[in-house]
């Protein structure tokens, strides 16, 4: 279960489909991709998992499933299940690629079974229809006409039709000679064809000295198309000649039409073969673009993530500039994170992030996060984030979240992930402070999980106390007040509110005025606050300075073991060398 009606598009889900179905190959894949829905079965999950998986293995492999382009053949299949309906020659011509291509499927997957067993899983009771296949280029050409040896029939009426058209054109040739001769056909003009007829053109003033009639004329009528008598006959011999004709050619497509139908169901089988294997290549190409894995996944609600990746930042910041990822766990013990910090930190971005990967996840998408990180299963999540004002419901922003809030409350359990983005806002923050964080005490006492974000120093305290709930910090680079986007567990996060004022030039005294009307306590917490940040970032460079020292003393050690080890290696060599070289002297030394 997922809340609100429009999760997926304030997750950024929609973006996602969006990009899945730029890699399909045919609308039975689309259709696919426009039905994927939240899985909260754990086995159905797993299957739906592992075939994407196996998919995206055949790329890093550096192969491809046998798939091309295919036409949708649902309207096929609804005129061929009319008795006496058919589909014209070139209907066939793209079913029977699209059952070679079915094959080839099948041959490859049963070829590879052992290394992907889930989407060989998809092959059982499926067939290519052969006896079809083969009827089809047995009487559809690559052209998609039905060939001239389809049946005996065919074979002579074209044959006449032949003789016929070339005994006309003959006539007509001879009539254009004769009238070219007398200057009555336009420069260059030869017999052509209208509305089915062979005419030839003749100049509008002299189309009285050719008995015959007009079919046509140009456009400027300087010219008409004329039918000479003598060819009008053998063009009604022609025309019944066509006529019959296009009636066998009828009969034996309505023939193989009715072979259609009778491997109807077979046929629908595979095309929904062809769709899963479209749809789980298209994933797989998807996944490639994220890096994304198949992580560790547990029957029950876990969230133990490292080096997670917006998926939708991330493709839009590839090649630019490198994300920075998110590590972030949860557990039994602390299931509720309270996230606080400057705005622009990248609280909202931390919040979309583990909505849409847990959401994706359980849509049966790999997921850009370390290999081994820990996914679990929840029944259902809900959201509330951004402005959800309704002017058709008469609700402000406030009462929005405070009706998300009351769904939240009535409908979560211990399965449920909640999130919850600038918890409290919207209203007086005396009042908005207490409600929300009456709200997280029902939702934590309930075991919900989830995540919440806020400036809030109440529920800062709240978080530090309560059990249940940890605080999460959004790092901040005191030096130069810029956000660090990383999260850091363990302690809340200041705002930086004033610092920020004064960074983008707001003016000094109206910045101690504001300071000025702080309370004392709230005061004492931000200095705490920001000199708690100011150590994390000291420690932090100096963390990174000793990993320095310790790599390059490491590389020391190593180069110093290369040259112990050579020196053991070469000892018995380097004696060997020396000695001979002292004989080669004394030889020539007593000379």
């Amino acid at each position: 279960m997922i809340y609100p009606q429009d999760f997926e598009i304030r997750l950024g889900f929609d973006q996602v489909r969006l990009k899945i179905l730029t890699y399909c190959l045919g609308e039975l894949g689309r259709h696919h991709v426009s039905s994927i829905v939240f899985i909260s079965s754990f086995e159905h999950l797993q299957i739906v998992l592992r075939q994407g998986d196996e998919a995206k293995k055949i790329f890093d492999r550096g192969e491809d499933l046998p798939l091309h382009a295919y036409d949708d053949p649902a309207p096929w299949f609804h005129t061929a299940a009319v008795e006496g309906n058919f589909l014209e020659g070139i209907d066939f011509l793209q079913l029977a690629k699209a059952l070679s291509m079915i094959q080839q499927a099948l041959d490859y997957l049963k070829k590879n079974q052992t290394n992907l067993p889930t989407l060989f899983g998809l092959t059982q009771e499926v067939s290519s229809g052969k006896e079809l296949q083969v009827a089809i280029h047995r009487q559809i050409d690559d052209e998609g006409q039905v060939r001239d040896n389809a049946s005996p029939e065919l074979s002579r009426l074209r044959k006449r039709l032949r003789e016929e058209q070339l005994k006309v054109r003959r006539v007509a040739e001879q009539i254009m000679r004769q009238a070219r001769a007398e200057g009555w056909t336009p420069e260059g003009a030869n017999p052509t064809v209208r509305d089915g007829r062979l005419v030839i053109p003749v100049l509008a003033e002299h189309k009285r000295k050719i008995r015959g009639y007009v079919m046509d004329q140009s456009s400027t009528g300087q010219t008409v198309y004329l039918e000479p008598g003598e060819v009008m006959e053998a063009n009604n011999d022609l025309r019944d000649l066509e006529l019959e004709e296009r009636k066998e050619v009828v009969r034996i497509l309505q023939a193989l039409t009715s072979l259609l139908r009778q491997n109807l169901s077979t046929l629908e089988r595979g095309y929904e073969f062809l769709g899963q294997i479209d749809f789980n290549r298209a994933k797989a190409k998807f996944a490639r673009d994220l890096s994304a894995v198949l992580p560790i996944l547990q029957r029950t609600p876990a969230l133990d993530w490292r080096n997670a990746r917006h998926p939708l930042l991330f493709l839009s910041l590839k090649g630019k500039r490198p994300l920075v990822p998110l590590t972030v766990s949860l557990s039994e013990e602390a299931r509720f994170l309270l996230v606080s910090g400057p705005n622009a930190g990248g609280k909202s971005v931390c919040l979309k992030t583990i909505g849409l990967i847990q959401y994706m996840l359980q849509c049966g998408l790999l997921v850009p996060l370390q290999e081994d990180s820990v996914m679990g299963m929840f029944d259902a999540i809900f959201l509330d984030i951004g402005d959800q004002q309704s002017i058709e419901n008469d609700l402000s922003t406030y009462s929005s979240h405070l009706k998300n809030m009351d769904f939240f409350i009535r409908q979560s359990g211990s399965s449920t992930m909640v999130l919850m983005d600038e918890l409290g806002s919207g209203t007086d923050p005396n009042f908005g402070g207490s409600i929300a964080q009456a709200v997280l005490e029902q939702l934590v006492t309930k075991k919900v999980w989830g995540l919440a974000t806020t400036h809030y120093y109440n529920l800062k305290v709240f978080a530090s106390n309560f059990a249940g709930m940890r605080n999460g910090a959004m790092l901040f680079d005191t030096d130069h007040l810029s956000p660090l986007f990383r999260l850091e567990i363990g302690q809340p996060g200041s705002s930086f509110a004033l610092e920020i004022a004064k960074k983008i030039g707001l003016p000094s005294d109206v910045i101690k005025s504001a300071h000025s009307k702080l309370g004392g306590e709230q005061l004492e917490v931000e200095r705490l606050l920001r000199q708690l940040e100011k150590q994390r970032s000291n420690l932090d460079r100096e963390q990174t300075s000793l990993r320095k020292q310790g790599l390059e003393v490491d590389k020391l050690l190593r180069e110093n073991q290369a040259l112990k080890d050579d020196l053991k290696k070469n000892k018995q060599k380097y004696m060997q060398e020396a000695k001979n070289e002292a004989q080669q002297l004394l030889q020539k030394a007593n000379q």
